[in-house]
């Protein structure tokens, strides 16, 4: 197998920064490419970006200025902003290109796979991190791990390839047994943390304590577990519980990506959350009271922007 040299990375909100920056330190400026239209790759240069209060040395690149493809295309986008990513970077996608998605839920492997073939799309989770990005300023504390994987039946030389390259930089990552659980793991947890403290106007702290922010949260929560169980994934309480202790252990002061999201006045991703366990709650008869809740509140809330 070709061994990963080059890096992409599109999309530099709290997690494309905290990527790129990663990368750039293990393998040098040179070697990863944060990428970006022209103006937005100019705005980058003249105002520049800073990680954890020091300005990033990042290459940043013109997309369309680029014309090898790179070994390891990493997304870090909103969802509303993917179709266009992908069209960006089609170029960057060559024979032996892998690619991964930091987005939330399971749609963004689906819409890789199509536009790229699926053998290239590694199935990925971010998680355990808290991180955060105000205006030109990212933040992450900890930073957390990739939990990547195939779906089952899959060529795995793909994954041995990607992990045989974040052994060598010493990237932190974890495999778990069956990836399709363990995003639809994830969807659980940001059902209920990311969509109760936008609703509620929290961060981490609000949903630390008792009272209604918490309950909504593990609410939406519980409704996940039972839509999952719908459609053939067993997530149980002990998975609620794993996540609830992990939000536990956040800053108090640190927020989650909805939260900032509502605090710039931005569009969520209601859809890829509450949007999408209603939607498949309606399709197997699983009543989601909470859910349809929170995006009733989300989308007034969106309205008034």
């Amino acid at each position: 197998m070709k061994p990963i040299q080059t890096v992409g990375v599109i999309g530099l909100g709290a997690l494309g920064v905290l990527y790129a920056d990663q990368f750039t330190r293990a393998l040098g400026k040179d070697r990863v490419l944060v990428l970006a239209d022209h103006d937005r790759t100019e705005r980058y240069r003249r105002e520049g970006i800073w990680y954890n209060g020091n300005l990033c040395d990042f290459q940043y690149a013109d997309a369309a200025q680029v014309t090898e493809p790179v070994d390891l295309l990493l997304f870090a986008v909103k969802f509303g902003g993917l179709d266009a990513a992908v069209e960006t970077c089609r170029h960057l996608v060559g024979p032996d290109t892998l690619v991964l998605s930091v987005l939330n839920g399971f749609a963004s492997e689906e819409v890789l796979g199509r536009a790229y073939g699926a053998e290239k799309v590694i199935w990925c989770v971010a998680q355990k991190m808290s991180a955060k990005k105000e205006g030109n300023r990212a933040f992450c504390d900890p930073t957390g791990e990739l939990a990547v994987g195939l779906p089952a039946g899959a060529d795995r030389a793909p994954l041995e390839r990607l992990t045989a390259f974040f052994d060598a930089i010493g990237f932190a990552y974890s495999l778990p047994a069956d990836i399709r659980t363990h995003m639809w793991s994830k969807l659980l947890c940001n059902t209920g943390c990311n969509q109760a403290a936008l609703v509620f106007q929290c961060g981490y702290g609000g949903l630390q304590v008792p009272g209604r922010a918490r309950d909504t949260m593990t609410g939406a929560m519980a409704e996940v577990v039972a839509v999952a169980a719908a459609e053939g994934v067993a997530l149980s309480q002990a998975d609620i519980d794993s996540w609830v202790a992990i939000i536990d252990s956040f800053p108090p002061d640190g927020e989650p990506s909805m939260r900032q999201d509502g605090k710039a006045r931005r569009p969520s991703e209601v859809e890829l959350f509450a949007g999408t366990i209603r939607r498949l709650g309606a399709r197997h008869g699983v009543p989601t009271p909470v859910n349809d809740w929170l995006y009733e509140q989300i989308k007034a809330m969106e309205a008034a922007y």
